[in-house]
């Protein structure tokens, strides 16, 4: 049911709004818990500054005129986590082996603080021992020399910066390979193909200024209080103006209901909060595209009846009619869909979607905001594909207010993209780098993260080095690949802190400590500075204003740049010398490749709120096949087509993360908004559910995945917790539950893992096997 503003339930369970004093709380004991003195927290102040530091954890806009405060929980958790008073020295490893520490869990391995010396795996003791920079340098060099690069992966995490992305690209290119999947390859690569089908460019057409134009906010599977906080200063401002806010999400999470701005005296003082969510749709997991096409057909009805009454039109015709392919076929797809096919699929009744279709017909600007809860299924790329429809219904799309915003997580993965971090050739400017720099740079297609664990369980990859993140930890099917891991001739990683993937090693393994974002880069040419991009295609400088954490760590452009000359030798055509002490050259590289978006790039990137990238779909220039924005039929309603489901007992798992988590950095074991203390072994499940297979709260079942491959996918010891969520419908932890993740359970076009849905059964109960 549509609820109102003063509809908020008594009983949700986390009862307090995000923000407010929850927030401050949880900030301030991050920070006792890192031991970081009270000066270094004053950092704080200049994170997402102009002349400071970009956040490290999400990628959401950076305004011109900043609060006082322009950080959040979540990337206060993250400062706090890389300003760590704590430290992982060489003597640390050598009271340990990597056996040993296989046992410690995810968060006690990082927690145990920042790398401070290159290490290498020593086979005879099964321990990291420290190196010398030249001789890691040297030894990697030699080993990536000896492999066929077609056999090489260099992935990438979403924090690496502009510079340093854009020299990563060119070492591997330069190398002989195309393989350069990055975590967007995890997340939103169904944007990156569903919107650039669908308007021409892969990224989202709204920025900042659009708030402040728009008359009606849609979110669809995206966690605002715990992902992207920053934005509730935002959506408060809307609220205030009367701007209705229409959610879709399984889960009922309070970070999507009501928001106390902590830089508000009266709402920390009082009661008082923001009330986000005007109407909250509790779908079925996998139900999006049903839900969507609801919308959609009650629009198009009512432009129907309006049309035979010769009354004003419903939808945006002359938008239609001169923008857009493909109305009438999507139209007549529309108007045959069955309701009651509609509201099985997505669990919603139709006069909910009616309701939403209501609002919508009334805005005159919408933005659509969206999250992994789209873009992670077999039907990502449709999910987009339908918002899309949704929004050229009524012109949304090419207009201030409006349009389709993909809110993402890590800091710079867009921006990786931006600047070449690819493995779709077509996507890279191959011809302008081949002339550019005097190489002829590789055609093939490379390998994404899927095709790279593929390649990798056949025994094709000989070699992976990882620029940040914890891979092995993140991807699906977890029980299969860490063996196939363990068969890599060389692994490389790249890293602040320790974690999984650097002690599930390869033959020959090196941890090469980086410096973070927050600290000071110096090199020869002074003191550096950084670019990245936001969620919105803005480019914002990051300045590091912290001692770094050890003298012997180095940067990521350093980093890559010593990589690539003991790896390519004469063959490189670039002084990699020069372009490690001054990352300004870099910045010019840049500029030449991409002269549309990043000319002038050294004097633009300190404007206040970042200057903006070229969005030619902002002013309704579709870069598609067709040069228009292109309508689309979907193939089905339901979400896995061919996977199985066995009725009654089969359950559909969504993993999610906690509000002490940044991907698969946990922070702690706390999710104060869900109610959850001191566990991440949780499955939460409805009451309905829990009384349909005999649990209680607090019972450990055990989790079995439902497909017909071969493979026993299971998960144990997860503990009942009660939520608000559909029946049928189950959530439990990323990365805990990705065992039951089968790798190619993934988005059709874009490979993005389908973690948003996974068919299970109950195996066990409290130790009691279950049988069906």
């Amino acid at each position: 049911m549509a609820e109102s503003d003063n509809a908020v339930r008594k009983n949700d369970a986390y009862p307090y709004s995000s923000g407010g004093w929850g927030s401050l709380k949880a900030v301030t004991g991050a920070l006792v818990h890192e031991k970081v003195p009270l000066k270094a927290s004053t950092v704080l102040m200049k994170q997402n500054k102009p002349e400071g530091f970009a956040c490290v954890s999400c990628s959401w806009a950076k305004p011109a005129d900043p609060h006082t405060f322009e950080f959040c929980e979540s990337g206060a958790k993250a400062t706090a986590w890389d300003l760590t008073a704590k430290r992982m020295t060489p003597q640390f490893f050598e009271l340990h082996t990597v056996t040993q520490l296989c046992a410690w869990h995810d968060h006690d391995l990082e927690d145990a603080g920042r790398l401070t010396a290159p290490l290498r795996y020593d086979a005879a003791t099964d321990k990291y021992v420290s190196v010398s920079w030249q001789e890691a340098f040297e030894d990697i060099g030699r080993e990536l020399r000896a492999l066929d690069p077609k056999s090489v992966v260099f992935y990438a995490s979403g924090r690496a910066s502009l510079e340093t992305s854009y020299m990563y690209q060119l070492f591997a290119r330069m190398y002989g390979t195309n393989n350069l999947p990055d975590s967007s390859n995890m997340c939103h690569e169904s944007t990156s193909v569903g919107l650039k089908e669908a308007i021409g460019v892969g990224v989202g057409t709204v920025r900042l200024e659009d708030f402040e134009k728009t008359d009606l906010m849609f979110f669809l599977g995206q966690n605002v209080g715990t992902n992207s906080p920053r934005m509730l200063h935002q959506l408060q401002e809307a609220r205030k103006r009367g701007v209705p806010i229409i959610t879709f999400n399984p889960l009922r999470e309070p970070g999507l209901l009501k928001f106390a701005n902590p830089q508000s005296p009266v709402e920390m003082m009082t009661p008082a909060h923001t009330l986000i969510s005007t109407q909250y749709h509790q779908l079925k997991t996998g139900g999006d595209t049903a839900a969507l096409l609801g919308i959609c057909k009650a629009v198009i009805h009512a432009d129907d009846r309006a049309k035979e009454a010769n009354e004003p039109r419903v939808l945006d015709v002359d938008f239609i009619e001169t923008h857009t392919v493909g109305f009438e076929a999507f139209a007549n797809y529309v108007r045959a869909a069955s309701w009651d096919d509609i509201e099985r699929v997505a669990g919603l009744p139709r006069a909910d979607m009616e309701a939403a279709a209501d609002e919508y017909m009334r805005a005159n600007a919408v933005m659509a905001h969206y999250g992994m809860g789209i873009t992670q299924h077999r039907q990502g790329v449709q999910n987009v594909r339908m918002l899309c429809n949704l929004l050229f219904l009524r012109g949304n799309v090419g207009k201030p207010g409006a349009g389709p915003s993909p809110v993402r997580g890590h800091s710079n993965v867009q921006g990786q993209r931006t600047v070449g971090i690819t493995e779709k050739p077509e996507l890279a400017p191959l011809d302008k780098l081949a002339s550019q720099f005097g190489f002829e740079p590789p055609r093939e297609k490379g390998m994404n993260i899927v095709e790279a664990f593929e390649a990798m369980l056949d025994g094709k990859v000989g070699a992976v080095i990882n620029l940040g993140g914890n891979l092995v930890r993140s991807v699906p099917d977890r029980m299969r690949i860490e063996p196939a891991w363990r068969g890599l001739k060389l692994t490389v990683n790249v890293a602040t802190k320790l974690n999984r993937s650097h002690l599930v090693h390869g033959e020959k393994s090196y941890i090469l400590p980086c410096l973070s974002r927050i600290e000071i880069d110096t090199q020869a040419s002074g003191a550096q500075a950084v670019t990245m991009e936001d969620s919105t295609g803005c480019i914002h400088g990051s300045r590091g204003v912290a001692e770094p954490a050890s003298p012997d760590a180095r940067s990521e452009p350093y980093i890559v740049a010593e990589l690539a000359k003991h790896t390519l030798g004469e063959r490189s055509t670039i002084d990699w010398d020069r372009w490690r002490n001054d990352y300004a050259l870099v910045r010019d590289e840049i500029a030449k490749t991409y002269p549309e978006s990043f000319h002038d790039f050294n004097e633009r990137m300190w404007t206040p709120g970042g200057f903006p990238r070229a969005l030619p779909a902002r002013e309704r220039k579709w870069q598609t096949k067709s040069g228009k924005a292109e309508f689309f039929v979907p193939e089905t309603l339901g979400e896995d087509p061919d996977m199985p489901e066995r009725e009654p007992d089969s359950l559909r798992l969504m993993t999610l993360r906690s509000d002490s988590q940044f991907n698969t950095t946990i922070y702690s074991h706390d999710d104060r908004f869900r109610g959850v203390k001191g566990d991440r072994m949780v499955i939460f499940m409805c009451e309905a559910d829990m009384a349909r297979h005999g649990l209680k709260k607090d019972d450990r079942i055990t989790l079995r995945t439902i497909a017909d491959d071969g493979f026993d996918r299971r998960v144990a010891g997860l503990r009942i917790h009660p939520y608000d969520i559909p029946e049928g419908c189950i959530a439990g932890y990323y990365p805990e539950c990705n065992p039951l993740l089968p790798l190619w359970h993934c988005a059709k076009e874009s490979k993005v893992p389908g973690a948003k849905s996974i068919p299970v059964f109950i195996v066990e109960v409290n130790g009691a096997p279950r049988e069906h």
